[in-house]
């Protein structure tokens, strides 16, 4: 059995029913910091990576989940690729737990932590990558592809429209480079090896 089938596909049907059937299913699985030791939301932080603000959001979160979680499973196997997506979603949160744990208007939503975790993770593995994204002609290195995904998420961040979570994509990053670290620190030496010789 596939994780990452498994993963894509409970994420793009919660979130169609949330967004076109079920709104009220967006507002149970939102992530709401002021509230999760307050009222107890605990399982929040998984559900809220499982639902999106629109349908824009769910294509570019999935997209990128399709470019990089399926090759990457085949090398780490299922097991592993379901933790470290599970760490992804907790451990992304942290930090917006700490920023916004007193203001109970704030709530936030979308698989942004655990698709970084499984993008950089992915991009230790295959650094030599390319990717081809409409409109751009041209293919696009997949270490560049991760640094304009982490600045686009830096600057919508300040922006703070929405309930995207966009802080959630750095801690998630940094969550992928650290499992990679921890489970197959020799990754390393063979991405050095690829992209230096």
């Amino acid at each position: 059995m596939s994780a990452a089938l498994a993963i894509f596909a409970a994420t793009v049907v919660v979130s169609l029913v949330g967004l076109y059937s079920k709104p009220a299913l967006i507002q149970r699985f939102l992530f709401r910091p002021y509230w999760f030791l307050r009222r107890k939301q605990y399982d929040t932080v998984i559900t809220s990576g499982f639902v999106h603000a629109d349908l824009a959001h769910l294509i570019f979160n999935m997209v990128t989940f399709y470019f990089f979680a399926f090759q990457l499973e085949r090398v780490i196997g299922p097991l592993r690729f379901a933790l470290l997506y599970l760490l992804g979603l907790v451990l992304s949160e942290i930090t917006t737990y700490y920023k916004h744990r007193n203001d109970p208007s704030y709530a936030s939503l979308g698989a942004s932590g655990a698709i970084s975790a499984v993008l950089f993770a992915s991009i230790v593995y295959f650094p030599t990558q390319k990717l081809f994204i409409i409109p751009i002609p041209l293919p696009i290195p997949a270490p560049l592809f991760a640094v304009a995904y982490v600045a686009y998420s830096w600057y919508s961040a300040r922006q703070a429209r929405g309930n995207i979570n966009h802080d959630a994509h750095l801690g998630g990053a940094l969550v992928g480079l650290a499992f990679v670290f921890l489970t197959d620190p020799s990754a390393y030496q063979r991405m050095s090896q690829l992209l230096f010789g």
